[in-house]
Parts: structure tokens; C-alpha cells; sequence
């Protein structure tokens, strides 16, 4: 079957950051389906608004055999909240476009990937017009996290957020959502009917975690680094508003007299300050690197001693997997969470971390201190959360999942 997917942050190839569509359409296509993808030309996570597209669409095939219809986005999506608040709107507008001009083929599904909330925008409209069914992923409870972070604040605005999103509940054959928690939250708080809603969560990738954990370079990226001897902390992804690192930075600074080393890497509206913060206190147990691809991040994260998962304490995002946490499952690092709710629950449960209050930093250098003095359980908790996501959260299994679901809950109507 032919499907299209509207994700307005689908990664080119090699580059860094949430991969999850790209490795479900990759599993996709292999199984003998096709996927085509209409997405923008601007990461959540890396700032490129110095650039200018030749054009104002792209067509083009990935190295997994995945159709991407790449859109322009507006260039000030990095500059401040009413930025991103335009590059969800041009890319609703030119995803509409892009969906009547260069997606013209039979497909048998819409797949609607959110946040943002307005990709739902070209997705009911496409729908209606090609006469197929809408189904919906949720990634985040929009609008909620939306007005947490201060990017949606005029009352008319979230008004009008939740009646459409109301409008997309009431329309799509099947919602997937990525938590237990969320699920909840659409029953009891948006009233969606529960036999509309499937589970299928984020989940690690173990073709990259096993090529990493078998390779000989490990020792030399320690080395390429000047982390030979450090007790590593590494943190992969955004550095925006919501993932409030300037806790790390603190917690690094409780442990200058440490071994402990933090590395970063990723991008993001943030990392300019974190950067002047970390050389304003003139630290030397942190670090930055900018977003590496993929199927290279791995290697970093095998290197490194515990992995860490921070967001900014909201109550909205006690609901939340943090994606992370499944790629550090993967290479057979223990977790520090600092992100209360389910992601805590996960890390509990399958004995894989420890629990760090959110935005607290001499908890979190606590947990730290706590690991370097107990590097056995270091690797204890390191096997228990592989054999947990080999067993609960492997992408390979997950995605077939979804196929089953897209066929069992919209196929047969």
C-alpha cells in the first residue's frame, strides 16, 4: 500500500536528531510498501536561517527509497515565538500545495504527525479531498506544551487551537498516541472515544546501538575529545526552551571537583547562552559538539558512561517518553531522568536509571557522584534497560505494530 505521511520535521538524510519517522518509513519500505513524505525545509533544531532554497518545493528520493516532499518554511522560525508561530503556519499553507501539485498518486492512508498542531491543517484538507482516511499521531499534547513554552499566548489563538484540534479528533479513523499517559489524557480530558486510539510508542533503534556497540573507535573519540579518564555524562539532542539544559551546566559546576564530564550535542535556540554560560564560569567539565548524523550519534553515546534526559517542569511533560531515553537503552547506558511522570515510570520500572527531581542540579550531581561510586550497578542498570527495550520497544517490531493497526482499525471500514 501507498502512504502519505505529513511530518513537518522529517530529517534528511544523515542528519541528527528525532528519527523516528525516518526509521518507520525506512521498515516500511523495506516490508514492500510506499511512503511518501511532505515536510519543511527548517529543523526544530538547527537554525538555518541564514539559507535561501532555490526553490520553493523539492522532490526527491532518500536513501531509503522514501518520496520526500520537501516545502520552504519561513526563515525566522529560530528568532523568537511568533518566528516558530509563522513556520508552523508556511508550512501548513505550502504542505496544502505541495499535497494537490506533487502528491497525486493512490494512497490508501493520511498520517498526520504532531506537534505542531497545524500540520493537522493539510492533512483534513487533504483528506476530504482525496476521499481517504485521516489518521493522526500525537506526539505531544498540543496545545498544551505549546502554551507551557509561551508560543501560542493570545487567548483567540488557543481558542481556535482547541476547537481544530477537536475538529481532527472528531475526523480521524485512528489516533496514535506515543504514551499510556496521553492516551488517558484524550479520554478523560478530550473526550475521544477509546476504541479510536492505538499505542505505538517511540522506541530504540538496535540496527545503529549494535553497529556502535561493536565498533573499535570508541576508544579514540575519548581520546579525539580529551575524555580519557572522565567519567562521562552525555546529553543528545535540542537545546531549546524546553529542555531547560541550564540545569546540566549547574550540575557541572557542583562537580568541578569531580571527573565528571558533560557533553552535549545537538542544537537549538539555547545553546548560544549555554555555551557563554559554560565559558562565563569558566568550566572545563562541559562540552559542546554540534548535531552529528545519525547513524554516527551512537558511537558517542556507547563511548560515554550514563546518558541524561531533561525537560523543564511542567506538568505536561509528566506525559511524555523522552526520546532519548530509548537510544541510550540501545548502547546499554542507565538513564539520569530528570523528567517526572511516565518517563520516571519507565526508568523505574525496568531498573535502567535513576530519578533526578527536575530542574534541581545538586540532585542531579548528586545521582552523578552517586554512579562514579557504583560503576558496577553502572553497567547493571546499563543490561537491564537493553533487555527492557529489546523487549517492550524494539522500532523494528513497533512499526510492523502499526502497519496491523492502520489495517485492523482503518482498513476494514
Amino acid at each position: 500500500m501507498h502512504i502519505l505521511l505529513i511530518h513537518q520535521f522529517f530529517l534528511e538524510d544523515n542528519a541528527g536528531g528525532g528519527s523516528r519517522w525516518n526509521e518507520m518509513a525506512r521498515i516500511w519500505v523495506a516490508e514492500g510498501h510506499s511512503v511518501t513524505v511532505i515536510t519543511g525545509d527548517v529543523h526544530y533544531m538547527q537554525e538555518k536561517s541564514g539559507t535561501k532554497p532555490a526553490r520553493r518545493f523539492v522532490v526527491s528520493q532518500n536513501k531509503d527509497n522514501v518520496r520526500v516532499i520537501r516545502c520552504r518554511v519561513s526563515r525566522g522560525y529560530h528568532r523568537n515565538s511568533l518566528g516558530r508561530f509563522w513556520g508552523y503556519i508556511s508550512f501548513a499553507l505550502a504542505a496544502v500545495f505541495a499535497g494537490f501539485r506533487f502528491a497525486a498518486a493512490n494512497y490508501r492512508y493520511i498520517i498526520v504527525s504532531s506537534p505542531p498542531l497545524f500540520t493537522g491543517i493539510p492533512g483534513f484538507v487533504l483528506a476530504k479531498w482525496k476521499r481517504i482516511p485521516l489518521v493522526l499521531e500525537i506526539r505531544d499534547l498540543w496545545p498544551e506544551s505549546a502554551i507551557e513554552m509561551g508560543v501560542l499566548q493570545n487567548k483567540w489563538l488557543i481558542r481556535l487551537s482547541y476547537w481544530f484540534e477537536k475538529l481532527l479528533f472528531r475526523h480521524a479513523r485512528l489516533i496514535n498516541v506515543l504514551t499510556p499517559a496521553f492516551r488517558e489524557k484524550l479520554i478523560s480530558d478530550k473526550c475521544v472515544e477509546p476504541d479510536k486510539l492505538v499505542l505505538i510508542p517511540n522506541a530504540a533503534d538496535f540496527h545503529w546501538g549494535e553497529r556502535a556497540l561493536h565498533n573499535a573507535r570508541l576508544c579514540m573519540l575519548r581520546e579525539k575529545h580529551g575524555l580519557n579518564g572522565k567519567f562521562v555524562v552525555i546529553y543528545v539532542g535540542a537545546h531549546g526552551l524546553a529542555n531547560d539544559l541550564i540545569q546540566l551546566i549547574e550540575a557541572a559546576a557542583l562537580l568541578a571537583d569531580t571527573e565528571a564530564h558533560f557533553l552535549l550535542i545537538g542544537d537549538g535556540m539555547q545553546k548560544k547562552m549555554l555555551v557563554k554560560e559554560v565559558e562565563g564560569r569558566s568550566l572545563t567539565n562541559v562540552s559542546f559538539l554540534d548535531t552529528i548524523p545519525k547513524e554516527k550519534i551512537f558511537e558517542y553515546i556507547v563511548m560515554a558512561d550514563i546518558g541524561v534526559a531533561v525537560l523543564k517542569k511542567t506538568e505536561v511533560f509528566k506525559t511524555v517518553y523522552s526520546n532519548k531515553t530509548f537510544d541510550y537503552f540501545s548502547c546499554r547506558k542507565p538513564v539520569l531522568m530528570a523528567i517526572d511522570g511516565v518517563s520516571r515510570e519507565l526508568v523505574e520500572q525496568s531498573d535502567a536509571g535513576l530519578f533526578v527531581e527536575p530542574e534541581n542540579p545538586t540532585d542531579l550531581a548528586g545521582k552523578v557522584r552517586f554512579y562514579m561510586q557504583n560503576q558496577e550497578l553502572v553497567r547493571k542498570q546499563g543490561e537491564n534497560g537493553y533487555r527492557f527495550a529489546r523487549t517492550h520497544f524494539d522500532r523494528e517490531e513497533l512499526a510492523r505494530k502499526f502497519l496491523k493497526a492502520l489495517e485492523n482499525h482503518v482498513g476494514q471500514e
